[in-house]
């Protein structure tokens, strides 16, 4: 199951968040409403930090085609988008997960989708419509939303998505991640991914 931090602003976060088991790291930008927007420098230093292997992403919220279009030229593995922009639109190198939530359809034209409701506010995922789309969705499902080092290991017995992805559950406060809490995260994800697979 793979393990995505999301909203990291420092290379410091990553590189913590990497050492204590993530997959991926995501980082928001061109989307300057969200307070852990980065500019494209920032987001070119943690990139250029992380070890092979890592799935770089670039989150953004933008719904201007330009600015995606500047995203793409940060190179990330992934980029994670809530405007339904064609996939044509981004490079075949890089993946496209697509934000979905409560009473949307689940599309099938991207790479993934993300179920998040949240949008970084901690708001909690939606356990009925989460089984839904993985009972529905044709392409790889992750979980967002509300996710804790308290509350994941429920939300992964119950949803048994492909991924996880958290912000605020793992934060001191936005954009500044708790080092512990992101430990402890991991932890119970890797211990529910092994109750399931029982």
């Amino acid at each position: 199951m793979r393990i995505k931090i999301c909203g990291i602003t420092t290379k410091e976060d990553a590189l913590a968040a990497v050492s204590a088991g993530g997959d991926a790291i995501g980082v928001i930008c061109h989307s300057p409403e969200s307070p852990r927007n980065l500019p494209d420098a920032n987001v070119r230093k943690i990139f250029s930090a992380l070890p092979p292997g890592v799935i770089c992403v670039c989150v953004t919220h933008t719904r201007d085609p330009d600015e995606l279009q500047a995203v793409c030229r940060l190179s990330p593995d992934e980029i994670q988008i809530n405007h339904p922009f064609p996939r044509s639109m981004v490079p075949a190198s890089i993946r496209v997960v697509r934000v979905i939530a409560p009473g949307m359809t689940v599309p099938d034209d991207y790479d993934a989708v993300i179920v998040d409701a949240s949008m970084g506010r901690g708001k909690k995922y939606d356990p009925a419509y989460s089984v839904f789309v993985r009972n529905t969705a044709t392409i790889p499902f992750y979980l967002a939303g509300g996710l804790t080092p308290e509350n994941v290991s429920e939300a992964v017995s119950i949803v048994r998505p492909d991924g996880v992805d958290v912000a605020t559950g793992v934060e001191l406060s936005p954009g500044m991640k708790d080092h512990a809490k992101i430990r402890a995260f991991i932890r119970a994800v890797r211990d529910a991914e092994v109750s399931v697979e029982k």
